[in-house]
């Protein structure tokens, strides 16, 4: 197929230019036309080999993803080459959108086809690599992340903290050199394209320039750095308190693996460790919603209830499907939500082709995604769901990108996207934000809404994960922007990475790192080739959707005591704005819902005002 595109290639170039046609509005729209078809065919046929590459890991899976993403990259170079011909052609803003898309959507892949081979083979290995990693708390007892990381949350063993993290971030140090290869291959693609290398390509998919892009991030970070800094003021001294000398360091950073989280991004986990000691506040302590689900499910679904009985095995056939029960049962949650706003239920396929638990017969990756496989109607998500309240969170969040996969399906394909990836990222945390007192106590999770002297409890513990995360996203996509763009060299690529999460987070590795190490890797996004900028975006865009499907709602109370849950008005708020996909700039998109045509982090400063005020007090206190 390739020589035969080649050849016609050829043929044209032979054309003299005086012959030549001067291209049309009339050709541009069958361009478009053609290329939203055989994309749509090729993007189809890639996600399926994803998917099967992702839930049932072996090589023969690797190499099928990797042949069918080469597919893609080939065929999307080849038409993004073809579309500069309409470049200066006068063209209806649809048409010249569209290709504007195709032209920045474009992978950063070489041309050469030996080398777009080698590169489609390495990002499949990459994250097979990462899906397959694990690490043997004892001889024969080997954790993948998940049973890993739920560790992490709930030890309290400084020594076990220390040695599971290092078991973990240990198994990035394989990929260093396959990943500096395909830092490579990707930069020579981005060059191909007229970037100067893979980060500039990916920060100018933003309706502006790659420079403007980096700038909006850091005023972003200006304007809430000062909460964070009271925030981690507060939690390095509760830790101290808690741990001692395992806790405290001369430079005055928190060591990474004190903070419940494998990668110290969320801090919610800690909650216990950190809470509120005045009495006064104490009283109220977050619904143990871990317990209440349980329960709850147990009750209305008895194929459910074994899951939860200690004396269950859950590697046995029963086992696996009372797990199967509870795992969906989380998913009906999510799902009722939206349905709640007047979106229709989920497809049928969803339940019977979704991942909902880690089977345990294959290696699986089981970090929670989701997934619409023909950009139509295949929705599914991916997960190993576990009945506490992480996941109740992380189901909402992931049904949220469902329901924009499904709301903008009538737009052409090149517009099938969120108006950014971050509004993508965000659309399902405005929703979990919904996730109040008031919510569960609708649910039947809760039998009381607390007092208004209870918020500064509740605002603590959403802050440790909303307001945790802000910098250790923005270090993240640093650093690789650093990698690509040659400052960060590879013999610096764990210096550099610990270098930016002191300078952002001010946290530490809790044992010396080396460049033999390669502890971005351990990050699933890393390998895996997930830009990350969109989820520092999504943490701030929430509250600006959340504010105003509060506002739409008819809610008159305090930001972070609103739920819209069962309100149709902000439904039909959210559901316009779902529908329009990537049709027209995401700051056209982001005044129509909100009112503001840019990222602002007013709102989230608003919700968390409370909570800045009391962490103020009690940084002063000794």
């Amino acid at each position: 197929m390739r020589k035969l595109l080649l050849s016609s290639l050829f043929v044209v170039t032979c054309v003299p230019v005086w012959s030549q046609k001067a291209p049309t509005v009339a050709d541009a729209k069958a361009f478009v036309d053609k290329a939203n078809a055989e994309l749509l065919k090729l993007s189809t046929d890639a996600s399926h080999a994803e998917w099967i590459a992702e839930t049932y890991i072996t090589d023969d899976t690797e190499s099928n993803t990797a042949l069918q993403n080469e597919r893609v990259a080939a065929r999307t170079l080849e038409l993004t080459a073809e579309s500069h011909k309409f470049d200066k052609v006068k063209l209806p803003d649809d048409l010249r959108r569209q290709i504007l898309l195709l032209q920045l959507g474009a992978p950063a892949a070489p041309k050469d086809p030996k080398l777009l081979a080698e590169e489609t083979q390495l990002a499949a290995q990459l994250t097979g690599m990462y899906g397959k990693g694990k690490f043997c708390v004892e001889p024969q007892k080997c954790l993948g992340i998940d049973p890993l990381s739920q560790i992490m949350a709930k030890s309290r063993d400084p020594e076990e903290l220390r040695k599971i993290w290092v078991g973990w971030h240990d198994t990035g140090a394989p990929m260093r050199q396959k990943y500096t290869r395909f830092i490579e291959l990707q930069n020579i693609g981005a060059k191909e394209l007229g970037y100067k290398d893979t980060g500039e390509l990916w920060r100018a998919g933003y309706d502006m320039t790659p420079a403007e892009f980096s700038a909006e991030l850091e005023r972003a970070w200006t304007q809430l750095q000062p909460l964070y800094d009271e925030l981690f003021t507060y939690v390095r001294a509760r830790l101290i308190a808690k741990y001692g000398k395992a806790a405290e360091r001369a430079d005055g950073k928190i060591p990474a693996q004190l903070l419940g989280n494998m990668w110290a991004q969320e801090w919610g986990n800690i909650y216990d460790i950190v809470a509120p000691t005045d009495p006064k506040l104490a009283q109220y302590k977050p619904v143990n919603l871990e317990e209440a689900l349980k329960r709850q499910i147990a009750a209305k679904d008895p194929a459910a209830a074994a899951a939860f009985a200690s004396s269950t095995d859950l590697t046995s056939d029963a086992g696996q499907t009372a797990k199967l029960a509870a795992g969906k049962a989380m998913v009906h949650y999510g799902e009722s939500f939206f349905t709640s706003l007047g979106f229709p239920a989920l497809p049928a396929t969803f339940w019977e082709r979704s991942q909902f638990i880690h089977p345990r017969d294959r290696d699986v990756v089981c970090h929670a995604s989701a997934w619409d496989l023909d950009s139509v109607d295949d929705l599914r998500v991916k997960m190993c769901i576990e009945v506490n309240d992480d996941y109740f969170t992380t189901v909402h969040h992931e049904l949220g990108h469902n329901f924009y996969q499904r709301a903008y399906n009538k737009q052409p394909l090149l517009f099938r996207g969120g108006a950014n990836d971050g509004f993508h990222e965000a659309i399902g945390d405005a929703v979990a934000l919904s996730i109040t007192p008031s919510y569960l106590k609708a649910l039947g999770l809760s039998e009381s809404e607390p007092p208004a002297e209870a918020d500064i409890p509740l605002q603590l513990r959403t802050a440790l994960d909303k307001i945790a995360f802000l910098p250790f996203a923005l270090a993240l996509d640093k650093w690789r922007w650093g990698v690509f763009s040659g400052e960060i060299k590879p013999a610096d690529y764990n210096k550099a990475w610990w270098e930016l999460r002191g300078k952002y987070q001010k946290v530490a590795p809790p044992v010396d790192r080396a460049e033999t190490d390669f502890d971005a890797g351990a990050k699933m996004h890393v390998p895996a080739n997930v830009p990350y900028a969109r989820y520092y975006l999504a943490r701030i865009y929430q509250f600006q959707f959340y504010k105003a499907m509060c506002d739409a709602s008819g809610y008159k109370g305090p930001l972070n005591r609103c739920s819209f849950f069962g309100s149709k008005p902000a439904g039909e708020k959210l559901a316009k704005m779902l529908e329009a996909g990537q049709s027209q700039p995401w700051q056209q998109t982001l005044k129509e819902m909100t009112g503001s045509d840019h990222l602002d982090a007013q709102a989230m400063a608003d919700y968390f005002a409370p909570l800045y005020a009391w962490l103020k007090v009690q940084n002063t206190k000794k």
